[in-house]
């Protein structure tokens, strides 16, 4: 249980690459932030535009529609 060994070192010198090495947490950061400015663009664009108001001098209309018949 003493110090830690050569393979011990290296063990950790990979993991600390693969984690901070080449840029891959920014870059996946960056996207996760993309992301939420999508994601919250999105929200206001949808309380951005009123739904239709319906006018006073329409109706509603119901289609009536018979089928032919197949003889």
């Amino acid at each position: 249980m003493g110090s830690f060994s050569v393979w011990h070192w290296l063990i950790v010198l990979v993991i600390v690459l693969v984690l901070f090495g080449r840029g891959k947490i920014p870059e996946l950061m960056g996207d996760v932030a993309k992301g939420i400015k999508s994601f919250k663009k999105g929200m206001s664009d949808d309380d951005a535009t009123p739904p239709p108001a319906a006018d006073a001098n329409t109706t509603a209309k119901t289609v009536d529609h018979k089928a032919d018949e197949i003889k």
